[in-house]
């Protein structure tokens, strides 16, 4: 039976983390096409969860019955996720170069099965936890113990549907359900505080009946303990607020939140490896 992966020096995820940075800027660069930013607010999350030892997972077998389920609802951020699962073991680290393209299978968006590791069609916002929900509930029926970790946007939680799912998640008790928010303070229209604000962020989710934790979203060390400290919590789901960077490490990105859905020209993308390589 497979187990949850031991983590690796901290180091060498640091390095995996700056390595799926450049398959990002590869990828969008080839394209001029895809949500950088966004991918790069959360790139070392889904360090931390794939190979920081918190996911279960047989790379081999996408189907297999016990695994943890991980739904990214913030679906624009496909990139760092089609690198990942690339890196993982699920498929080819061709099929990235195909970001975007007619008959490639690396879409915009995460469509579900159309790459092995992609448990659900993303991309319009707000039905990520309400998916990852009914998984947990599936598992109950079927009694299988698996986890369900879901990758919320900020901006993503001014929908009503999020809360809906929230409720629902307390209300049942779903200790197996952890979400994560990349809480990185702008959406594609601008900062959060201005377009709708979220806070008090934190104290609306306990509110609701969710475990909170709070914890530096660019911190594979930290973001790793948290997750695992969430496997100890029963009789309510938790929730990650992961305070993150749009665009880090790459300054005139973070700088600049029009780059949400823009990819970089060559002349920006040679400069944005540039500080990438020396973060």
């Amino acid at each position: 039976m497979a187990v949850r992966r031991e983590p690796e020096q901290l180091q060498a995820l640091k390095e995996l983390a700056r390595n799926l940075r450049l398959d990002v800027l590869e990828m969008t660069t080839r394209v001029a096409s895809g949500h950088v930013s966004s991918s790069y607010s959360c790139v070392e999350i889904l360090t931390a969860l794939y190979f920081g030892g918190v996911l279960r997972y047989r790379a081999d077998q996408p189907h297999w019955p016990e695994r943890d389920r991980f739904f990214l609802s913030k679906g624009h951020a496909a990139p760092i996720f089609y690198a990942v699962l690339a890196r993982a073991g699920y498929f080819d680290r061709d099929e990235l170069w195909g970001l975007r393209t007619v008959n490639r299978r690396a879409e915009g968006h995460p469509v579900q099965d159309k790459l092995p590791g992609i448990e659900m069609t993303s991309g319009s916002l707000g039905k990520g936890l309400s998916v990852a929900l009914g998984h947990v509930l599936a598992g109950r029926l079927d009694r299988l113990d698996y986890r369900c970790y879901v990758l919320l946007g900020d901006g993503e939680c001014q929908e009503g549907q999020i809360w809906e799912a929230a409720m629902a998640a307390a209300h049942f008790r779903a200790d197996n359900l952890i979400a994560i928010v990349d809480y990185n303070k702008y959406q594609e229209s601008g900062p959060i505080s201005r377009e709708m604000e979220l806070e008090p962020f934190a104290d609306k989710w306990r509110a609701f009946g969710w475990h909170v934790a709070e914890v530096d979203g660019h911190d594979i060390g930290a973001l790793i303990e948290t997750f695992k400290a969430m496997w100890q919590v029963k009789g309510q789901p938790s929730v990650v607020i992961a305070h993150t960077v749009k665009g880090r490490p790459v300054s005139f990105v973070e700088a600049d939140y029009r780059f949400h859905g823009k990819a970089l020209s060559p002349e920006q993308a040679e400069k944005a490896r540039e500080e990438i390589l020396c973060a």
